[in-house]
């Protein structure tokens, strides 16, 4: 599955009951109706990522599978949570190396959660620009839609300060390009 469906099932997963929470991400990891064990095929669906992708997430040590008698992958609850875990920061744009270095310092204990933390907040702080951006880009766009006879959402509403002309201003010349 593609990572924009991904995306889609889980925000469809949290709802539209408001801002997004800690109980939010404990609604994407509870496990509750999940079976002890799971092969692959059944993780990728659940995840709504690919067996391959499950694998190579083996082959790179980001996560460690056990194998029944037979040789196939079983996943336990704390694979699958791992993996949760590493898709929602694969989506927010965190780079595999950075995956894997994170996961080392999970593997080497204790220790390292000032290391962890220290990782996190930067990666956190990287997505909080990358929604500004997102969020100007929005705004540009509903300008446009607006410009052209549209609606637009509220945040377009308050750039317009009720002047006619606005040639000389900046933002204007960024969101009009």
């Amino acid at each position: 599955m593609a990572t924009d469906d991904l995306m889609t099932r889980a925000l469809e997963t949290l709802g539209d009951d408001g801002p997004l929470s800690v109980e939010a991400i404990h609604r994407l990891t509870d496990l509750a109706d999940v079976p002890e064990s799971m092969v692959i095929a059944e993780v990728a669906d659940l995840l709504g990522i690919s067996p391959h992708t499950l694998r190579y997430y083996e082959r790179v040590g980001l996560v460690e599978v056990a194998r029944d008698g037979n040789g196939h992958r079983v996943y336990d609850a704390g694979a699958v949570r791992r993996l949760v875990f590493l898709t929602r920061m694969r989506l927010s744009g965190m780079a595999m190396r950075d995956l894997q270095h994170y996961i080392s310092l999970v593997e080497a204990g204790e220790h390292t959660v000032p290391e962890r933390l220290d990782m996190l907040v930067e990666h956190r702080d990287t997505i909080r620009r990358r929604i500004r951006e997102l969020t100007l880009s929005l705004t540009a766009v509903e300008y446009k839609i607006d410009t052209y006879g549209g609606s637009t959402g509220p945040d377009v509403q308050a750039l317009d300060t009720g002047r006619t002309t606005r040639e000389d201003e900046p933002l204007h010349r960024a969101l009009t390009g």
